[in-house]
């Protein structure tokens, strides 16, 4: 149960930690939410940054129905290489291939972020990108990546406060962004709703 004006609708303690870092006072509600594959026929000709910006509405849409006087949070992060959209690895093998290919391109993460406060009929959508250059890894640095299973639920298959930014050479942008919140962004976007944090950062 939600009591207060500000909700994230995310199962993603790193976004709550963002936001509690910067300041903000506000209850996190997991929404329910089938998404879809990135990797559907349909879907696959969608701009990545439109696609994780439906996905972030979609979750933040449905928990805003519930509470319609409060001001919701959501997000979604995905990751893009060589204009693949790639989200989070089904399995090892497949947490193999992303980091293989990520380890030999430059990529861009992206976060969409919705705002939605439905009893004044408001929302507002955008997204941030923050690109990537990762060093070589050899066969042997990706296996014992993997086996340290910090590849599960994260798009890209790695998480720079877990490991993973021993492996990143250049980072051009937001790093919150990268951990799954922009949080300049959001607190832009948040401030125009009227939603400040309670203390500084």
């Amino acid at each position: 149960m939600a009591s207060k004006n500000l909700i994230l609708a995310s199962s993603s303690p790193r976004r709550a930690q963002i936001l509690t870092d910067a300041g903000y006072d506000f209850d996190v509600v997991v929404p329910r939410l089938d998404e879809p594959d990135h990797k559907e026929p349909h879907i696959s000709n969608i701009k990545p940054s439109d696609f994780a910006q439906a996905i972030a509405y979609f979750k933040a849409s449905q928990i805003a129905r519930q509470y319609p006087q409060a001001i919701v949070i959501g997000a979604d992060t995905i990751v893009v290489c060589k204009d693949r959209i790639i989200g989070k690895a089904d399995d090892a093998g497949h947490a193999r291939e992303i980091l293989t290919l990520l380890s030999h391109n430059r990529h861009c993460v992206i976060t969409g972020i919705a705002i939605v406060k439905f009893a004044e009929n408001r929302r507002m959508l955008d997204y941030d990108c923050t690109w990537l250059t990762m060093k070589p890894m050899s066969s042997e640095q990706i296996d014992e990546y993997i086996a340290s299973g910090q590849w599960q639920g994260k798009a890209g298959a790695y998480a720079l406060q877990q490991g993973g930014d021993k492996f990143v050479a250049h980072i051009e942008g937001s790093y919150s962004n990268v951990i799954g919140l922009p949080i300049e962004l959001t607190s832009k976007i948040l401030e125009q709703f009227g939603i400040r944090p309670l203390k500084s950062s």
